[in-house]
């Protein structure tokens, strides 16, 4: 019995001694950053970047990006999956679980909450009102990470330029986005072949800006790359992701709409390359007129409630779940099958999260010196930003006006908004959101309230919201 004891105390001391910061204050730190994860994967990054690499200087700059690059490589939402890595980094195995399991936790308390609630008493004034405040909130909040993410990795004129290229590709010509990610690998590695001298990392995060980050640029994490680690991995996350959806499977039927949910989300988790957006089409196609789960009034409210949420907004995934089997219930009560079908979809989107990142994570951990995959990634970096920007340019479309038409002339495809369908007061907001944002430098969270008060006086004394 003694042997039992000293061998978990041994195993304890031996994970606390290659912890990079204490275990408490890192759940304390994830926790804190859970609830500011508004404002899509842009924003989620740099709440991130802000906590972990400017102010508590635990991660290195080169270290957070390079990080970022393999997630963005990945399928499922790449903030979720680089706060997992980092977490991996400080903590172990028990630091990636915290990290990834509180990043997403308030979202997925926050949107199962309104999903119940909107079901019970659908559309009202006050929550029309409230996302009237809070998508320019978005708008303001995912600009200003375009601007910090560019002022870190765009450290060349030529990483401009392919910034401005992979916008142009995505927003102007409606190229998909595998494809802008690999030609930017492929600019990288040029880049780094003929101009090596371009990708050199520019002063932030240097030792001048402050004390030295705890986990270097140039340290290698403990954990080794194994055969057998990896075996094992494959093999828990695997049982992990199916066990559920089996055990669906054999109470309620194959027929049933819990094992159609559990089956279909757990194939969007892996396609889901470029974002919820790329893949969002599709479920709403699937959903709406394949399933019936819910209209497509419906997934276009549930999307705005997902953006609305902290958390990957693929969490919309929930939302759609939950209707669905609300209204498809079998022999169970439609509230207690509409949570049943939210929590399966939301554990078989997520878990695959964790399976990609402790499996490769180590092996891109020893990657980090190779001269050639670096300066595909960091092409792969320099394209990201343009990618926000697109998203930006989406978000300022659909919150400032109710109206957009499509342009197709040869290769050129994109949205132009009608300009008599603006709305002034989701205008008025962002100018608002925009001043407290890059002038006044609050807090994500203070923005996002002072917009919502504002839809809310709006939308109460009569001013169109909608």
């Amino acid at each position: 019995m003694n042997t039992k004891r000293d061998r978990a105390d041994a195993t304890a001391q031996a994970a606390t001694a290659r912890d990079v910061v204490p275990f408490r204050t890192a759940l304390k730190a994830w926790f804190l950053i859970s609830l500011q994860t508004f404002g899509g994967p842009a924003g989620q990054i740099a709440v991130m970047q802000r906590t972990l690499v400017d102010e508590r200087r635990w991660i290195g700059q080169q270290r957070f990006l390079h990080a970022l690059n393999y997630c963005m490589l990945l399928p499922g939402p790449e903030a979720q999956q680089l706060a997992i890595y980092v977490g991996w980094l400080l903590n172990g195995v028990r630091g990636g679980l915290a990290a990834g399991i509180l990043f997403v936790l308030p979202g997925a308390i926050a949107l199962l909450a309104l999903s119940i609630v909107y079901v019970a008493f659908g559309d009202t004034t006050i929550v029309t009102a409230l996302f009237a405040g809070l998508a320019p909130a978005v708008v303001a909040i995912v600009a200003q990470a375009v601007h910090r993410v560019g002022k870190r990795a765009l450290s060349h004129p030529l990483l401009v330029a392919l910034a401005a290229a992979a916008f142009a590709a995505l927003a102007l010509f409606g190229i998909p986005f595998p494809i802008v990610i690999a030609a930017a690998a492929l600019a990288g590695w040029a880049i780094g072949r003929w101009k090596p001298n371009a990708l050199k990392a520019g002063g932030h995060g240097s030792a001048q800006d402050g004390p030295a980050p705890l986990i270097a640029d140039d340290a290698l994490h403990h954990e080794a790359p194994s055969g057998k680690r990896a075996a094992r991995i494959i093999v828990i996350g695997l049982v992990l992701w199916a066990a559920p959806v089996l055990a669906v499977a054999l109470l309620t039927g194959t027929d049933s709409v819990f094992t159609a949910q559990g089956l279909f989300f757990s194939g969007t988790a892996v396609v889901t390359f470029g974002g919820a957006y790329a893949v969002l089409a599709y479920v709403a196609q699937r959903a709406v007129e394949h399933y019936a789960w819910l209209s497509a009034g419906d997934m276009v409210k549930g999307l705005a409630l997902a953006e609305t949420t902290p958390g990957p907004l693929i969490m919309v995934v929930q939302f759609v779940a939950f209707l669905g089997a609300y209204h498809h219930p079998g022999d169970l009560n439609p509230w207690a099958a509409g949570v049943l079908g939210a929590l399966l979809t939301t554990w078989v989107t997520f878990v695959p999260c964790f399976l990609f990142i402790f499996l490769g994570a180590p092996y891109i951990e020893r990657l980090r010196n190779n001269q050639k995959l670096s300066a595909a990634l960091t092409g792969i970096t320099a394209a990201v930003v343009g990618v926000i920007a697109n998203l930006a340019l989406y978000f300022a479309l659909t919150a400032l006006f109710t109206d957009t038409h499509d342009i197709n002339a040869g290769p050129l495809h994109f949205a132009v908004p009608v300009f008599a369908s603006i709305q002034p007061v989701a205008l008025a907001i962002t100018a608002i959101a925009l001043v407290l944002v890059f002038a006044l430098k609050w807090s994500v969270l203070r923005v996002l309230g002072v917009c919502a008060a504002l839809g809310l006086i709006a939308g109460l004394t009569g001013l169109p919201v909608a």
